[in-house]
């Protein structure tokens, strides 16, 4: 018996990509071995840890729970495109400066929650930051170095990252 495949047509990190996928092909494997793009992770496959974190259409979901199938006709930007165009650049910087990447194995998922955080919730104090990254596992750090990275970039930076996200839903 052959697997049912479907004509799936996404606009990766900015560039189109049509492709016939297993209709039961989650989109985390889609995009790191039919793409080659690995900078999401695959951790717990039960949509717990965040680590399979994409953004489709601008909302933040869980790659290991979402089919590849349902991104079709939609965007999906992944870590390696939201680095590439400098949209995370603040937030890796202040990752870096306070010494939140650690392993790095949940980087790119909580770097995309960050962004959402900084996105959506600029006036979110600590509490708020330490709820909203809640959904993404870290065994490394103990949470205190990343809600100060993205407490700081809030600080700095929030409304004009807002300002850039608002102008670039406007395209």
């Amino acid at each position: 018996m052959t697997e049912s495949r479907f004509r799936t047509r996404v606009v990766v990190n900015g560039q189109t990509i049509e492709r016939d996928v297993p209709v039961r092909q989650h989109l985390v494997d889609f995009l790191r071995e039919d793409l080659g793009l690995t900078g999401s992770h695959l951790g717990c496959e039960h949509g717990v840890c965040g680590a399979c974190q994409v953004m489709v259409d601008g909302k933040v979901v869980r790659g290991c729970l979402t089919l590849a199938v349902q991104a079709d006709g939609k965007r999906v930007d992944t870590i390696e495109g939201l680095s590439d165009s400098g949209e995370l650049a603040a937030l890796q910087q202040a990752f870096l400066a306070h010494n939140a990447f650690q392993c790095g194995f949940c980087s790119s998922g909580m770097l995309l929650t960050a962004l959402d955080i900084v996105r959506h919730h600029p006036d979110a104090g600590r509490d708020e930051i330490r709820d909203l990254i809640s959904g993404n596992y870290c065994r490394c750090t103990g949470y205190h170095a990343i809600v100060d990275a993205i407490e700081s970039v809030l600080r700095a930076h929030g409304s004009v990252l807002a300002d850039a996200d608002a102008q670039g839903a406007a395209r």
